[in-house]
């Protein structure tokens, strides 16, 4: 379990330019057009980018193989959790399959894009260029189930990265009308839900804004009663929590008598111990009033907590005296 606060004011700054490294900022959240600044990234999908006209629904002749594996990888990319059925058919029949061979670019920084891309096979890397006649920097590698390119269609930018096939891969795109009427909406509501619990997070509030979004898209959410037991002590862990309504204690189980060795406010996070050094839980997290919280599964804390992770590692030590055996 860990610390409330994860960052102090001397760590801020220190940080910074580490996160900031990740993800440029200002090309990645707005796109200016005549436009002023607006204050929410995913308000912008509500305006006059990608405006609605009449959509035909587009079918690409598949084969029933292509339909399964197109079912199973949406199942696993977030983007799509919140389409109903009726959606889903219109999206499975507008994929289009597309092979790449190792080496081949799939996007460059840059270009223009009207495609967003899902993994089904393969491995594909992610480069990214920070400061024009600097070299490029490797920021993660795309794994089957996962997605990319929305963000060009999202807010009618150039390409943020380039993406380059690691391995041979097979990806199934989608066109920028289909993403426009069908998904984008309901991704935006999702993530506008969360984006402002987030950013006020202490952990992530200086993340990119992009990368939190994306942590929005893989939330998931749950509700416990008053003196409920959202985690208990020698249970594996698999989930990483975030408190986004009432208060919790963190309690230690030894000689049979429980004893309470933390505490948790709105915005406070647990569940991390166990998933950096793979151990059973280390204590108890009990609900002191109704209690809401968002969470990550363990795959999606690993793919998605990257940039934080040595916060959390070097924050460990923090708490980790009140739940030692």
């Amino acid at each position: 379990m860990i610390q409330k606060k994860v960052l102090s004011s001397s760590d801020e700054s220190s940080e910074d330019e580490h996160v900031e490294d990740l993800m440029d900022k200002q090309k990645l959240v707005q796109a200016k057009a005549n436009k002023p600044t607006r204050t929410s990234v995913s308000a912008e999908v509500y305006g006059q980018f990608n405006k609605k006209g009449q959509f035909q629904p587009k079918k690409v002749n598949k084969s029933e193989d292509a339909i399964k594996r197109i079912k199973q990888r949406m199942s696993q990319a977030f983007m799509f959790s919140a389409l109903d059925e009726h959606e889903l058919a219109i999206v499975i029949d507008a994929m289009e399959e597309k092979k790449f061979k190792a080496g081949d670019f799939v996007i460059k920084q840059g270009d223009d894009g009207d495609v967003l891309y899902v993994v089904d096979q393969g491995q594909l890397d992610c480069f990214k260029v920070f400061k024009k006649g600097e070299p490029e920097k490797h920021l993660k590698v795309y794994q089957p189930g996962e997605s990319f390119g929305e963000l060009a269609l999202l807010y009618n930018v150039p390409r943020a990265a380039t993406i380059k096939a690691k391995t041979d891969a097979i990806c199934f795109s989608l066109d920028r009308e289909t993403f426009n009427h069908i998904v984008k909406d309901a991704a935006a509501k999702k993530r506008e839900k969360y984006e402002e619990f987030l950013s006020k997070v202490e952990l992530l509030k200086d993340m990119d804004p992009y990368e939190r979004l994306q942590i929005a898209d893989a939330l998931k959410v749950q509700k416990f009663n008053q003196n409920d037991y959202i985690i208990r002590q020698g249970e594996q862990g698999n989930t990483f929590y975030f408190i986004q309504k009432g208060d919790c204690i963190a309690t230690k189980t030894e000689n049979g008598t429980e004893k309470e060795v933390y505490s948790y406010k709105v915005g406070d996070y647990f569940g991390e111990l166990a998933l950096i050094k793979h151990e059973p839980r280390a204590a108890n997290i009990v609900a002191k009033s109704e209690v809401i919280v968002v969470y990550l599964d363990s795959d999606s804390f690993r793919r998605l907590i990257g940039p934080v992770d040595e916060i959390l590692k070097r924050n460990m030590g923090r708490y980790e005296k009140y739940v030692k055996k």
